[in-house]
């Protein structure tokens, strides 16, 4: 059985008290923008492909926020990823916007809601909602290290 642990590139995007979150619809749970770092692209690259090609818009990412790794398992047996956060801006994109890709859709979101959209990775709730995230960065956030006692997250890995 082959094991990779995958890592993404999210966006931190916030707007009037909101954030904007990414989910498939019909979905049950929701993940901040962004996606799969390519091989040989840095992170800060793939961001801003990530979001040009899910919102059709350039974005200005900024300073690094920290990381939350997550695990999970579903029927295709267990997973593991690192996603690193971003603050980042976009500008000349409808409210809320539209997919560029089929399939996916874009939700603004206050703190009080992300639970009940089912923000993944689990730890980014209360730490969006905190308002952490518009502090200092290095946070290091963790579905694996905090999983006794602690509820673990769905699925989760978006795109």
């Amino acid at each position: 059985m082959r094991r990779e642990i995958e890592v993404l590139a999210r966006a931190v995007i916030a707007r009037r008290g909101r954030f904007l979150v990414a989910r498939a619809a019909g979905a049950d749970y929701a993940y901040l923008p962004g996606g799969h770092v390519e091989p040989g692209e840095g992170m800060r690259a793939c961001l801003a492909r990530e979001l040009r090609e899910e919102l059709g818009a350039e974005a200005r990412v900024g300073r690094y926020l920290g990381a939350v790794e997550h695990a999970w398992t579903d029927g295709r047996g267990r997973h593991q990823e690192v996603n690193h956060l971003f603050a980042a801006r976009i500008a000349g994109v409808d409210d809320p916007p539209e997919s560029r890709e089929q399939g996916l859709e874009f939700l603004w979101l206050r703190p009080r809601e992300l639970s009940r959209f089912g923000l993944e990775p689990a730890p980014l709730r209360g730490w969006l909602a905190s308002r952490q995230a518009a502090g200092g960065g290095g946070r290091w956030l963790s579905t694996i290290e905090t999983r006794r006692g602690a509820r673990r997250g769905r699925g989760g890995r978006g795109r």
